[in-house]
């Protein structure tokens, strides 16, 4: 069970990351979580450039180090990066110190000061630790992609009903989205873009 749009609540457990853009021209943020992998990211890179559109890639440290030349290829597109972690951790069942050290473990690869916590979990001593060096990345929309209860058509409604001027877009670039994404994101892309939008990197 998911929320696409977060709830008030949820946005009250870490009021300093950001969760959407203040845009005064029609902008949208995709952002694609726990690449890079070579089955899913190789193809997302492809239907940006074919659609022109820029995003943001939040990488999971030991994807980097495992397919170096897609994270490559991720930068050399002029897309952006950000840090989700060195092993996908969930911050509410890892001490602080531990988090915080994965992170920089990250960031030695990555060089980024966005950070993305994995399943959107932290504990206010790890965000107040983060908030010194990092800007954390949270979202407006969460397309579901991942959820196998979610169809394909479903995925896709998630993300054209909700989304709005301004939105951060979670999909993931990994094997068990893939399904949901390769139906979603280009239908997405081309819906949005003949309503006026365009796609930025954060």
């Amino acid at each position: 069970m998911y929320l696409v749009r977060p709830s008030y609540l949820f946005k009250k457990l870490y009021p300093t990351a950001v969760w959407r853009m203040k845009v005064s021209e029609q902008k949208l943020y995709l952002t694609f979580d726990d690449g890079p992998v070579p089955e899913v990211t190789p193809w997302i890179l492809d239907v940006l450039k074919k659609y022109n559109s820029k995003a943001t890639f939040f990488c999971v440290g030991e994807n980097v180090q495992k397919h170096n030349d897609i994270y490559l290829r991720i930068l050399n597109e002029k897309h952006n990066v950000g840090n989700h972690t060195y092993n996908h951790l969930n911050g509410w069942y890892t001490d602080t110190n531990k988090y915080i050290e994965n992170i920089k473990k990250c960031t030695k690869l990555t060089d980024t000061r966005l950070f993305r916590p994995p399943y959107g979990r932290l504990k206010q001593t790890q965000l107040k630790r983060l908030d010194a060096h990092y800007t954390t990345i949270m979202w407006d929309v969460l397309s579901g992609d991942y959820d196998k209860k979610t169809s394909p058509e479903k995925c896709l409604q998630n993300v054209i009903s909700h989304t709005r001027n301004g939105s951060i877009i979670v999909f993931h670039d990994s094997l068990k989205a893939f399904k949901n994404l390769e139906y979603t994101l280009p239908r997405f892309i081309e819906y949005t873009q003949r309503n006026g939008f365009e796609f930025d990197s954060l």
